[in-house]
């Protein structure tokens, strides 16, 4: 477990101590620390098939191309805030090791980006505009979050569109009327709140709104558990939660 002090690396711990048939093999944190039950990395990644890491975009970056250049081991990513460079890093990595790597791992959040990218596919542009609102507690460093860009670029899918050539992710001062086929962004930070996604499709006359409310972090930590319980041995790439859940069709 990388990161394993953080808050997410401890909601894993549990999940994966609570597994009988997974074993923590060795938790580690940033280059240089030890003591409380952490570890040095080369020894954390001598000890493990896979490691999890809910660190941040640098440190995962680094992660990966570390445990590409020793061939092992496989690596479950949940970051998010990463930029072109660090992404075609890891992809890079993906070439030699097995990389799952997730804006989020709640079955919840990946339904909704398949009924999003479905209705998206339905209800054009001419008529609906698509808001993805987001929130999170006060903590969270990114904006707007990896889970609010994956609901984006479903709705981009669904209407056959790259996400950046519609996105709008700020509104302030005197913005104009709204261009056809945008892709809204709207966040909140504030408090502790675990996750709150939604998806608003609004016309004239009707507004349909998809959402997900996350009421415990730990259902981020089994989808994560999940994730590296799948990927274990896999040949090397780069993986999602539509992988494991066996909605692409991948084996």
């Amino acid at each position: 477990m990388a990161g394993a002090l953080g808050r997410m690396g401890r909601a894993v711990a549990e999940a994966v101590e609570a597994e009988p048939t997974l074993s923590l093999g060795a938790r580690f944190g940033r280059p240089g620390r030890t003591g409380e039950g952490l570890v040095g990395q080369d020894a954390a990644l001598a000890a493990a098939d896979v490691v999890i890491d809910f660190t941040t975009p640098a440190a995962s970056t680094a992660l990966a191309q570390v445990c590409a250049g020793r061939g092992g081991p496989a690596l479950v990513i949940g970051a998010t805030g990463f930029d072109a460079a660090q992404l075609a890093a890891i992809e890079s990595a993906a070439l030699k090791v097995a990389i799952v790597r997730a804006g989020n791992f709640s079955l919840g959040v990946n339904m909704l980006m398949g009924l999003v990218e479905q209705a998206a596919r339905q209800l054009g542009p001419e008529a609906y505009d698509i808001e993805v609102f987001e929130a999170h507690h006060r903590r969270k460093l990114d904006a707007p979050s990896g889970t609010a860009l994956m609901l984006g670029e479903a709705a981009a899918r669904g209407r056959g569109v790259a996400l950046s050539s519609v996105a709008k992710r700020a509104r302030d001062g005197i913005t104009g009327p709204r261009l056809p086929g945008e892709i809204g962004f709207a966040v909140i930070r504030g408090g502790g709140i675990v996750g709150e996604h939604s998806v608003t499709f609004a016309a004239e006359d009707e507004i349909l709104t998809l959402s997900h409310s996350a009421r415990d972090r730990g259902l981020f930590a089994r989808g994560a558990v999940a994730a590296a319980r799948w990927v274990a041995g896999r040949p090397p790439g780069q993986y999602d939660m539509r992988d494991v859940l066996g909605f692409s069709g991948r084996r």
